[in-house]
């Protein structure tokens, strides 16, 4: 998991290093991502260096990871941004009412459900579920502004996703450059490793994980061989 790979890299880094978070992400729930991130702020609050490259896509959730990167490159073609906030939700209310389905919702707490499935909703409670999208999308660009203090974040978060060209004239990045290029143009001057973080197996572990393949592969054999004696 990212926390553990992150608590590995602060085991040996130093300030003298710097981490290179290859991301790819279009983004998921919003405080799935604002964990992923802290795990990122993590790096950075250590003094270590923390530069996020993404070669296709690190959009609304992912993008939230990324800005916390004391530097973010990104391919020509990268899509980043969608600074914004989306919800649906599919209503069978009257589909249920037609068939002569009754469904009760019980609450405690006058905005415990705002919107439903299978109840019918309200006006109160659709502008509840819009208010409390438009209170994300605030903490959101409040987000995006304290790590990105050059964005200008009226005009970037929108919604809107950007290419990484016109994303680096709105200086949501740094720089146009891929993961590959950055790291190659490095070596000369510094150690590059790979870093991923692997649970260390017992040695029954081991032994049933081989037998567990070995059992897949005997029955492919087997039909790979028969086909061939068809032949």
């Amino acid at each position: 998991s990212l926390r553990q790979e992150v608590t590995a890299v602060l085991a040996v880094a130093t300030a003298e290093d710097e981490v290179l978070l290859r991301l790819e992400s279009a983004g998921g729930v919003v405080h799935g991502y604002g964990l992923a991130a802290s795990q990122l702020r993590r790096i950075t609050k250590q003094g270590i260096k923390l530069t996020v490259s993404v070669d296709k896509v690190a959009a609304s959730g992912g993008y939230m990871m990324a800005c916390i990167a004391d530097q973010i490159i990104a391919a020509p073609f990268a899509v980043l941004g969608s600074i914004g906030v989306v919800a649906q939700v599919p209503n069978f209310n009257r589909l249920l009412k037609s068939q002569q389905v009754d469904v009760e919702l019980h609450t405690a707490g006058a905005h415990k459900r705002t919107l439903t499935m299978f109840g019918e909703n309200t006006e109160e409670g659709r502008q509840k579920f819009k208010d409390e999208l438009e209170e994300v999308h605030q903490l959101f660009k409040g987000f995006v502004s304290d790590n990105r203090p050059k964005v200008d974040i009226e005009i970037v978060a929108t919604g809107e996703a950007w290419y990484g060209q016109r994303a680096l004239e709105q200086q949501l990045i740094d720089e146009i450059q891929t993961s590959d290029e950055y790291l190659i143009d490095k070596m000369p001057t510094a150690a590059v490793y790979e870093i991923a973080y692997e649970i260390q197996q017992s040695k029954v572990e081991k032994l049933v994980k081989r037998f567990a393949q070995l059992t897949t592969l005997i029955p492919t054999q087997n039909r790979v061989l028969a086909r061939h004696s068809l032949d």
